[in-house]
């Protein structure tokens, strides 16, 4: 496996923190001039910039939500002039006001290399053809990877999301070998060449690069087995750039954050104290080299871990492990705390495809947890008590991961609605707020 810059990949620790001291110096500064919304944050906190003499001192700084993104809407948060701007992006799924982040053309540049970084660090070079099946236009999934694509020299295909038929004409006819899509979509994909009668041995593909949705280490064997690849995770944020802030390596032991450009903290969600390495928190970034949106101490609310063991790809940037969950999309069912991932890791353990739909009510003031579940063709069946017997066994699963039962429902093959991007999950119909 290459890199796509490896002075600064494989840099040495003290060369790495020494560059963060002199960016997160320079960008503080950069905001305290140019963000009044967060120049009064700091104020608030009696903080100036000579209060920050290194990455020391970084957990000083105000932390930033989507919340503050929300109220600074459109323009609060903008450290150049609207003119020094080329582009924006803005997140998916949102409710309420868009986030809406903006871009210098050096922002692009410097986000397509990290998205280079991933591609090439997937196995990807100036000979591969990299179809990017991710959505194009404000989601920032299909132009971060196009541009990365670029960048490496690859033939790069834009299919964007949709049309499986022509996805894998493409994959099929131009020998597409590197595949770019959020995971529940490869997984799909996957699905629909099976049924076609094709073999893994008879799929061009070689690596997958996917993110923008959780994904378990069983959906990521399940793509691998059937689609004949080696899967890579990818992770990023609209408001930090895009897809790239950190990715896998072929060692897949957690994805490396790119650190010349991207400080990551982990934190106490509740108290918001910064951990030490090795703890399980929320992830915090700070954006170092982004000129136009630069988020300082931004709140992911991704529930990771980082480590900086030592790599055997001899890339040496902090790893930050596949995030467990999210805390906001945390559920809290009768007083525990759930993750989709977790129903996700017993269903594809238990056999079943990575297709599900989680319901979750309130009635006569208690909490119902519904879990509806694909049966995949080789296990469809008509007879009921065949059915009911593996709900009983799913149902025994959830309540020894989640500590709480759950009510499974099977249904048959390809009956909950496919996406072709983030996959919806879950549907909580509580009122309560």
């Amino acid at each position: 496996m290459g890199y796509y810059q490896k002075e600064i990949e494989c840099a040495p620790r003290g060369e790495i923190v020494a560059l963060q001291n002199e960016r997160l110096l320079a960008q503080v500064r950069h905001v305290w001039d140019n963000v009044p919304y967060y120049r009064k944050k700091m104020e608030e906190k009696n903080v100036t910039p000579k209060d920050i003499a290194s990455i020391d001192d970084l957990h000083k700084l105000p932390f930033l939500s989507k919340k503050d993104l929300r109220e600074a809407y459109p323009y609060g948060l903008l450290a150049v002039p609207l003119a020094d701007c080329v582009r924006i992006q803005s997140t998916s799924g949102t409710t309420g006001k868009r986030v809406v982040a903006f871009y210098t053309q050096e922002d692009i540049d410097l986000w397509e290399d990290c998205c280079a970084r991933a591609i090439m660090a997937a196995g990807g070079t100036k000979e591969d053809v990299c179809q990017v099946s991710y959505g194009y236009g404000l989601f920032t999934g299909g132009p971060g990877l196009n541009g990365g694509s670029h960048r490496v020299g690859c033939l790069t295909i834009p299919t964007s999301s949709g049309n499986t038929e022509r996805q894998i004409m493409f994959i099929n006819d131009l020998r597409a070998t590197i595949l770019c899509c959020t995971p529940s979509y490869a997984a799909y994909l996957g699905e629909s060449m099976k049924e076609m009668g094709m073999q893994p041995e008879d799929i061009p593909l070689k690596a997958g690069i996917f993110g923008a949705e959780a994904w378990s280490e069983e959906m990521r064997r399940d793509i691998e087995k059937t689609l004949g690849i080696k899967a890579y995770d990818i992770y990023g944020l609209t408001e930090l750039s895009g897809p790239g802030v950190s990715f896998e390596c072929e060692a897949q032991q957690g994805m490396h954050i790119n650190e010349d450009h991207f400080i990551a903290e982990i934190i106490d969600p509740d108290t918001e104290e910064v951990l030490p390495e090795g703890e399980q928190g929320e992830l915090v970034f700070t954006a170092v080299t982004k000129k136009a949106f630069p988020m300082m101490r931004y709140r992911t609310r991704d529930i990771c871990v980082l480590t900086r063991e030592q790599c055997p790809c001899g890339r040496t940037h902090v790893r930050m492990k596949k995030p467990r969950g999210r805390s906001d999309d945390m559920l809290i069912i009768r007083g525990v705390n759930v993750f989709p991932s977790q129903i996700e890791t017993v269903l594809l353990n238990h056999g079943y495809a990575a297709n599900y739909q989680i319901l979750v009510d309130r009635v006569n003031n208690t909490d119902t947890l519904d879990v509806h579940v694909e049966m995949t063709p080789e296990m469809f069946t008509d007879n009921m008590g065949e059915i009911a017997q593996m709900q009983r066994k799913l149902v025994e699963g959830l309540r020894s991961m989640l500590g709480i039962t759950a009510n499974v429902t099977l249904v048959a093959p390809k009956s909950i609605t496919r996406s072709e991007g983030k996959a919806v999950r879950v549907i909580d119909n509580r009122k309560l707020y």
